[in-house]
């Protein structure tokens, strides 16, 4: 590798192992770079104003916002005694809720951690009060939140399209079968479990006027994916105005409806929106500059040259990107993950044939499992945060879903029909 190279990779690596922002790491990386080619150093600002100038990437700080809106607004709650009626009384049954609400609430907000928070919030102390451990109940809620990268919209789906330049639209459809694959693989976990665990309250079947009631009051939970997913794919308006229609949603029936949010509380909800925001956003733009110095030593031909000229079947291939995927993910931020190694892996698919939807799907399926994966697991830090558990105890208890998640990976990556048929 040439001295850029190595400044780039190890530069970044070395920072980002002494605990230096990714964004920061990045930045620093590319300024050396900079430096020691002699290139002019206004090519890393241009790059990060260029990097702010996608339409697409206005749809994160939104539906972060719409995901703010709808837990204060009290429509996670409504969702939640809505799945409440209908699975309580199954083995398990809270821990069917929690994979039930999240389902729905990843359909409207498309952010793992605002799934997370507002499902565990909620489920964490119900659980543990119903006779479940705290450290299963936590896990559960985090396995259950990082459906989100999956279900429509999905934020995750919208960087890595931008990055790849390919639909979204079609990403999303991508993601569907998958997702619900994720989702009922952990759903069997929590039946074959709870056929296991004594300690656990077992609640009666609802009766028809509480699931009228739960009806009636979740509706409106329920019509919000059905406006934002059928506005999307009928050409009412693209996945970008989605997340402001959603917003626009979530406050009229947080003002007009539930009547649980206020002016005043507003402010708040936009500034814990932008603080998430800020911090992908950070990521993404910075990791402009580090994309254009990748192309100018050619480091994604190369390393793609490389590995296809070492490993010539295409399965393991595939298997070694998971594998490496997988490891990152455990240690480094998704989003920089995408960002940074994006060049080299859109050069990879090409060079093997596979479908840029395809791929994209296999990707963000890989970034879901990071999010819950120990040992930085963005969502696993909400876990542990909600529960007040130790990393290590939630860890222990979340290997059995990651491990369902893993086996849905492999799905993803070799049945390409699997993620695709919905797109064709």
């Amino acid at each position: 590798m040439t001295a850029n190279a190595w400044i780039l990779s190890g530069g970044f690596a070395a920072l980002a192992m002494c605990g230096v922002p990714f964004a920061f790491a990045i930045a620093a990386a590319v300024i050396a770079v900079l430096t020691f080619s002699n290139i002019a150093p206004e090519l890393l600002p241009q790059t990060m104003m260029a990097g702010t100038q996608s339409f697409s990437l206005l749809g994160i700080p939104f539906f972060m916002l719409a995901g703010e809106l709808m837990s204060a607004g009290g429509l996670s709650k409504r969702l939640i005694a809505l799945a409440d009626v209908f699975v309580r009384h199954l083995p398990g049954g809270l821990g069917l809720v929690v994979i039930l609400a999240a389902i729905v609430f990843s359909a409207i907000s498309g952010s793992a951690p605002a799934t997370t928070a507002a499902i565990g919030a909620i489920m964490v102390p119900a659980m543990v009060e119903r006779g479940y451990s705290k450290a299963y109940a936590a896990s559960l809620c985090v396995s259950a939140g990082v459906l989100a990268p999956l279900i429509p919209p999905s934020i995750a789906f919208i960087i890595w399209g931008v990055i790849a330049e390919q639909s979204i639209a079609k990403l999303f459809l991508s993601g569907v079968l998958p997702g619900l694959a994720m989702a009922g693989s952990i759903a069997a976990y929590v039946l074959w479990r709870a056929r296991r665990d004594t300690n656990v309250e077992r609640l009666p079947r609802a009766t028809w006027p509480e699931i009228r009631l739960a009806l009636r009051g979740g509706i409106w939970a329920l019509l919000a994916p059905v406006i934002i997913l059928g506005g999307i794919y009928s050409g009412i308006f693209t996945p970008t105005e989605a997340s402001a229609v959603a917003c626009v949603y979530a406050l009229f029936v947080g003002f007009a409806i539930e009547r649980k949010l206020t002016l005043r509380a507003l402010p708040g909800l936009a500034i814990d929106a932008m603080k998430i925001t800020a911090i992908v956003m950070a990521v993404v733009i910075v990791s402009n500059g580090f994309g254009v110095v990748v192309a100018q030593e050619q480091l994604a031909q190369k390393l793609a040259a490389g590995l296809l000229g070492a490993v010539e079947s295409k399965w393991m291939v595939l298997l070694l990107l998971n594998v490496a995927f997988f490891l990152l993910a455990a240690v480094m931020d998704e989003v920089a993950i995408m960002v940074i190694l994006g060049p080299v892996l859109i050069a990879i698919a090409r060079q093997l044939g596979v479908d840029p939807t395809h791929f994209g799907a296999i990707i963000v399926t890989n970034v879901a499992i990071g999010m819950a994966a120990p040992p930085i697991g963005y969502c696993l830090f909400i876990g542990m945060a909600i529960a007040r558990l130790s990393l290590w105890d939630i860890s222990r208890a979340i290997w059995p879903q990651v491990l369902l998640m893993l086996g849905v990976l492999m799905l993803v990556t070799y049945v390409p029909a699997f993620s695709l048929a919905l797109v064709r």
